[in-house]
């Protein structure tokens, strides 16, 4: 739920000293925001592919090094994360 992450990360940062707030600047609470909304729309409702993939890793025999939930995660995701660090962070 956007409202609740929204509404618990504007708590944080009101619990935040006056010093970090400069730090980071207002321009970073509005960015975080923003790309929480349009992050909402990427949003999968269907938990059971996480909790498959947590029941597979305890109760398996072999469980697999890496899980990928979805299909964002094998076709984006996965590939990326055998990338270079450098690389992935650029990406």
């Amino acid at each position: 739920n956007v409202e609740n992450l929204e509404k618990n990360f504007l708590s944080s940062w009101g619990k935040l000293p006056e010093e970090i707030k400069t730090s980071y600047g207002e321009s970073y609470l509005r960015q975080f925001v923003s790309m929480l909304k349009v992050l909402q729309k990427t949003y999968n409702s269907d938990l059971s592919l996480v909790t498959n993939c947590m029941e597979h890793a305890l109760t398996s025999l072999h469980p697999r090094t890496r899980y990928s939930a979805g299909w964002d995660a094998k076709l984006l995701y996965l590939p990326i994360s055998y990338l270079p660090s450098a690389l992935s962070d650029a990406l």
